[in-house]
């Protein structure tokens, strides 16, 4: 028990039976961490200097409970302050959270502000689990509770977002062990409610820790916010919550997903100037799609980030997107092609001794051949994109693996284009096919070039939506000559503001031509934002999509 023999001052306990655990190694974090400090060496032949001590800082020195010396603040919120102290019973620093409550709030909050500081201790010490802040005693001190955990060396992740943002493989790591305390907790009945950055401290040896429970709810006890207003933290919260239906495990791992969005691009997606404007985002915003990251990482982001419940990834199948995550990049090898044999295959196939016997160059000139007429796709794919067949079209397009495709309706009187979007619609991957057969009206011109030169201010034929189609022709590059496959083509960029009235943002057009030997005219077009974070994005995937397009008969 934590009085160890000092006077009492009422008769109720001071303790709720937690037992101190064993001695151990102090570990990492924020508010209830420091940075250790390295000794000072004094140089051996300067001088003894005296410096004034600094002055403490009030209430320093107290001992709380008769065992928990109070040596320094290391933090402080709504509900208390954290103290760096040394238990002297067992010789070891720990963090005390002291509660701190207004004095002019009722008795009846005062006291539900205590009972969720009962319930944080409560929560956590129910979970065994490395991802959970130990939580070692509660110290009754004039009727409040003091929370006494250990002393995790550290900083918070909302502390290190403030300096820059966690690479791919780095934030991957930090969900999967704020998932497994996630996973600890649910299996116990218990929702945090308030996952967010500076709740997840980055301690020591590669430790992640989640703390604060302080708004948990606890299957089976009281709910102390049913008529308590809205508690938590708006750009982190799950919709379902901001709506007042009954939460879940889901909603947890909804923010979950908002911290990850936060780790890799530096930002919540739903933070605005207010908490009700951050919250009306929450319920009707949909994010751009993280830029710095891709792969199983983003799926697993943008499908935590499903406004439904029912749609999100279990616990299971978050674990599985964000183990994959973690694993570096398999370099990739180049493999020399093999095709059918003569029997009917039109490739080529290369033997050992074929190789042997065949001068290095011929080797070359046979395997470049090889590559340009029976696979258009000369190098790897980026990371995390995939090839997109269109058979109705000819041509096979190349696109992120979690982008999503439209095609025409049976409604539809063209039916010759295929649409690839991200999920925040900010990109998007189109192809068109003029077919000779079909130009009744003489549209397609004699050269790729002479197509992109004919297109007419509001980009009839550039894929763009009605909303997108600007009032005027816009800004266009010089069109460029280009080449495919040694062919003719063509190539030009437009610059343009939307015609949405109450938010017209720049966008930018990245347009391919190419007419093939039948006849047929090919516009592939890219769409994506003209300035912000995720131009270069799309910049990035017009040059792979332009770079790996492939038709079918040259």
């Amino acid at each position: 028990m934590s009085h160890q023999g000092s006077p009492r001052r009422s008769e109720e306990p001071t303790s709720f039976g937690l037992q101190p655990p064993q001695p151990s190694v102090p570990l990492p974090g924020n508010p209830y961490t420091q940075p250790p400090s390295a000794p000072t060496v004094p140089h051996p032949a300067a001088p003894t200097v005296r410096v004034p001590e600094a002055p403490q800082e009030p209430g320093a020195g107290r001992l709380i409970a008769g065992r928990y010396r109070l040596l320094a603040k290391l933090g402080h919120g709504g509900m208390g302050t954290v103290w760096r102290a040394k238990d002297e019973t067992v010789d070891r620093e720990v963090a005390v959270k002291e509660p701190r409550v207004p004095d002019h709030l009722p008795e009846r909050e005062q006291a539900n502000a205590y009972e969720r500081m009962r319930r944080e201790a409560r929560a956590a010490a129910r979970l065994d689990h490395p991802a959970v802040v130990n939580v070692h005693d509660v110290a009754l001190v004039d009727g409040r509770p003091w929370i006494v955990m250990e002393l995790v060396q550290g900083r918070s992740l909302g502390a290190v977002l403030q300096e820059g943002t966690l690479g791919m493989q780095e934030a991957a790591r930090t969900g999967l062990e704020v998932l497994g305390a996630l996973e600890a907790a649910h299996a116990a009945g218990i929702l945090h409610r308030d996952v967010k950055p500076d709740n997840v401290l980055l301690g020591r040896h590669g430790r992640v820790v989640l703390t604060d429970f302080g708004i948990a709810q606890i299957e089976g006890e009281t709910n102390l916010t049913d008529t308590g207003g809205f508690v938590g933290s708006p750009e982190y919260v799950a919709p379902e919550r901001v709506l007042g239906r009954r939460p879940g495990p889901e909603s947890d791992l909804w923010s979950l997903g908002v911290v990850l969005y936060a780790a890799t691009e530096g930002v919540s997606p739903f933070r605005r100037t207010n908490t009700p404007a951050t919250l009306q985002s929450v319920l009707h915003s949909t994010p751009a799609a993280p830029a710095s990251v891709r792969g199983p990482l983003a799926d697993a982001i943008n499908g935590l980030l499903d406004k439904d419940p029912a749609r999100r990834p279990n616990a299971a199948e978050v674990r599985r997107l964000l183990e994959e995550a973690t694993r570096p990049p398999q370099p990739t090898r180049p493999m020399l092609p093999v095709a059918p044999a003569a029997t009917g295959g039109t490739g080529i196939r290369l033997g050992r001794r074929a190789l042997l016997g065949i001068g290095a160059g011929v080797v070359a000139a046979a395997v470049a051949a090889y590559l340009v007429i029976a696979d258009p796709f000369a190098g790897p794919l980026p990371d995390g994109w995939e090839k997109r067949p269109e058979k109705a079209l000819g041509a096979t397009l190349v696109a992120p693996k979690d982008y999503q495709v439209s095609r025409p309706e049976k409604s539809d009187t063209d039916k010759n284009w295929v649409t690839y979007t991200d999920w925040s619609g900010s990109i998007w991957i189109g192809l068109h096919l003029a077919k000779k057969s079909e130009d009744n009206g003489n549209q397609i011109k004699d050269s790729a070039a002479a197509e992109m030169y004919a297109d007419n201010g509001d980009f009839k034929n550039s894929g763009a939506s009605e909303l997108d189609m600007p009032k005027d022709p816009g800004t266009r590059t010089a069109p460029k000559d280009s080449t495919y496959h040694g062919e003719k083509a063509a190539e030009n960029t437009v610059s343009y503001t939307t015609r949405d009235s109450r938010h017209p943002r720049p966008r930018e057009l990245r347009i391919f031509y190419y007419k093939n030997s039948a006849g047929d005219m090919y516009k592939l077009t890219i769409s994506y934002p003209g300035k912000g974070d995720f131009r270069d994005r799309g910049q990035e995937v017009a040059s792979a999509a332009i770079a790996n397009l492939g038709i079918d008969k040259l």
